[in-house]
């Protein structure tokens, strides 16, 4: 698993100062660039460079526990699945490193950046996300 440690900013909530539920996305997209990053795949060289792109193409999000200006959290990053052309990537979101407070979940496809097309995972790529699928 991949971690990824942050704190809730004021633009990260609502007017009551909690959580904006949409936020969960944004927290979570953020260990995934720097999941990425971490794995040699940044996406600024991979925007200009690369001849694939990686969109999300499913997200969900389950709510556990309110979240407040503040809050320091700790992102779990996990390979739920790898397929052909894509992958599934868990996020656990935890306060304080313990108390499980939402769940995200993004589904990946490979596509070819001219065509559009749903492209085979890079094999390089596909290895680097093998290190953090859990083992059962």
């Amino acid at each position: 698993m991949f971690i990824h440690q942050t704190t809730i900013r004021l633009h990260h909530t609502d007017a009551a100062g909690l959580l904006f539920f949409a936020e969960q996305f944004t927290l979570a997209h953020d260990a995934y660039e720097s999941f990425m990053e971490s794995i040699g795949y940044a996406f600024a060289p991979l925007l200009r460079n690369s001849t694939y792109l990686l969109p999300i193409v499913h997200a969900e999000a389950d709510f556990g526990a309110a979240l407040n200006t503040g809050d320091k959290i700790t992102i779990h990053v996990s390979a739920e699945r790898i397929g052909d052309t894509s992958f599934t990537l868990g996020y656990t979101l935890l306060r304080d490193g313990t108390e499980s407070v939402g769940t995200v979940r993004t589904v990946h496809v490979l596509i070819d950046k001219r065509t559009g097309q749903a492209i085979t995972l890079v094999p390089d790529l596909r290895a680097k996300l093998a290190m953090i699928t859990p083992t059962t």
